[in-house]
């Protein structure tokens, strides 16, 4: 028999099946630190550690993957947005020096299916873990009305910590200081409401050539290009956010792009030249500007472009902070007394 709160859209019974299988996915995260999870109003954390630190200053960021959602549930494919989530929110908050504590989410949807939030919680789950923290907690809604049917989003909070001496960026960034790239793992979490725009009459399943890589002669899916997960640059970076160190500021290439970004952790009478012959546009960028018809100026205020994350350090540093990193990375532009602002050329 039905209940009338069933009647009106809500299932009960399904959100706690959701939780029954995320269960250990989520407490496979939980560390020492960790005094109460699952099943509490709130999620406990034993922050005594911080008495160690000399100045601690607490980091905190919300966001959401933004209309990458509609793709993931279009392909019904829900085992990356939650490290989609997880990853921009670490990288959002190590931009300023911070080392991550613990995670919380919130899922909303027009019907729980309960396979389909355990997946995605589970994704965040293992994105935790691999960053050593915690996801303390969380909440699921069910809310017909509100979301379309099959419809879903998803967002998180982030807390992490910092030496008040370490935060980013310093005070000493300058005219002279070079922009060092690194890559990104596709289109990340932002650009998506044009992306849908432009393969709106594109089936999902459909391979393009040109998407392929040296390993993929056949190209590869549009969905898995577009679903390809929001990498993190902690496991890159993090040695460099504790003196001493060469790295004056990371800048986070998010919404906004290149462009929009970068002066956000630059002085007001510093602006950026970026060069574009410095590392190689990947294949998507291409196909979506190609397919779209977008001048070159605005793919670069809409989309990483292959730049997921710019340091920078000083033009003396800039070989021994790449020799250090443990990835591939490019010069990609110097800083010069200007006006705050990015100029993107040859």
């Amino acid at each position: 028999m039905n209940s009338a709160y069933t009647s009106s859209g809500v299932n009960i019974d399904a959100g706690n099946r959701a939780v029954e299988l995320m269960r250990d996915a989520v407490r496979a995260t939980y560390n020492k630190n960790v005094l109460a999870g699952i099943g509490a109003f709130g999620g406990l954390f034993d922050a005594s550690d911080l008495q160690k630190m000399r100045a601690p200053v607490l980091v905190a960021s919300t966001d959401g993957v933004g209309t990458k959602v509609k793709i993931a549930a279009q392909a019904n494919r829900f085992d990356n947005i939650g490290r989609d989530l997880v990853n921009h929110c670490i990288n959002d908050i190590l931009v300023q020096g911070a080392r991550p504590l613990f995670f919380m989410d919130y899922i909303a949807s027009s019907k729980l299916i309960p396979e389909h939030v355990a997946a995605i919680v589970t994704s965040m789950a293992e994105a935790c873990g691999e960053a050593g923290i915690a996801l303390l907690g969380g909440e699921t809604a069910e809310m017909p009305g509100v979301y379309w049917e099959n419809e879903f989003d998803v967002a998180g909070t982030i807390v992490g910590i910092v030496e008040r001496e370490n935060v980013l960026p310093k005070n000493n960034v300058r005219a002279g200081d070079v922009l060092i790239g690194l890559k990104s793992s596709g289109a990340h979490t932002n650009g998506y409401s044009l992306i849908r725009k432009i393969f709106q009459d594109v089936p999902l399943d459909t391979v393009f050539q040109e998407l392929g890589d040296a390993g993929n002669h056949k190209g590869l899916p549009l969905r898995d290009a577009l679903l390809a997960p929001h990498r993190s640059y902690l496991p890159a970076l993090e040695k460099f956010t504790a003196q001493p160190s060469p790295l004056k500021a990371l800048a986070h290439i998010t919404g906004g792009g290149i462009v929009e970004n970068l002066p956000r952790v630059l002085p007001e009478n510093i602006s950026a030249n970026i060069h574009l012959n410095t590392w190689q546009i990947p294949p998507l960028f291409q196909l979506i500007q190609q397919r779209g018809e977008i001048p070159t100026d605005e793919m670069f205020r809409v989309f990483n472009m292959g730049i997921g994350m710019i340091a920078i350090v000083a033009k003396e540093d800039a070989r021994e902070f790449q020799n250090a990193l443990s990835e591939e990375s490019f010069v990609i532009g110097e800083l010069e007394t200007g006006d705050w602002r990015v100029e993107i050329g040859d």
